[in-house]
């Protein structure tokens, strides 16, 4: 976080996050915003530097980016946002990472099968799961009389969509035509 934005800035986020997380240079894409810091010489020759692809949202799409928009209304409706601004770039710092961790490492996501952000990117999502397939698995033989149909889908989630491409949707428009 600075207290300005530009392209220098997101430049080096780029670079130290495919540094830390060991991003290789084929097919990584970067969407984002139509702002001036990431259309920036700056940006777009770390961008190349990188090996990463650049995208842009289409104009007047408020939308194309889903999982940052999705992570932009969580902070801003979180009942821990701040009503008043930050004292300090320090404080503001400080809130969001408190904020993102609680975003990562607490919070559990119905798609990932109530795993958090960060149990799916260590891998540790599918012992987490086979454990809770196991548990309901030994409920419902315990109790067969409290349970109307199969337990809960505890195999880990492949891929997730917020906004599937037309394909996806068409697939399960026929679907439903069929069920």
């Amino acid at each position: 976080m600075h207290e300005d934005e530009t392209a220098e800035h997101a430049s080096h986020l780029i670079r130290k996050t495919c540094l830390a997380e060991g991003i290789r240079e084929d097919g990584l894409g970067l969407h984002s915003d139509n702002g001036g810091p990431m259309k920036g010489a700056t940006m777009l020759a770390a961008l190349q530097r990188l090996g990463v692809v650049p995208s842009f949202s289409r104009p007047s799409v408020s939308d194309d980016n889903p999982y940052s928009e999705s992570l932009f209304r969580t902070l801003k409706y979180t009942p821990a946002y701040p009503s008043k601004p930050f004292e300090s770039l320090t404080a503001a710092r400080e809130w969001v990472y408190r904020f993102l961790q609680w975003y990562n490492e607490e919070h559990r996501y119905s798609a990932i099968r109530y795993v958090t952000p960060g149990q799916r990117h260590r891998g540790e999502d599918m012992t987490i799961l086979a454990d809770r397939q196991r548990l309901c698995e030994a409920a419902k033989a315990a109790r067969p009389d409290r349970w109307s149909g199969n337990t809960r889908n505890w195999e880990p989630a492949r891929e997730v969509w917020q906004n599937p491409p037309n394909d996806t949707k068409l697939k399960e428009s026929v679907h439903k035509k069929v069920a």
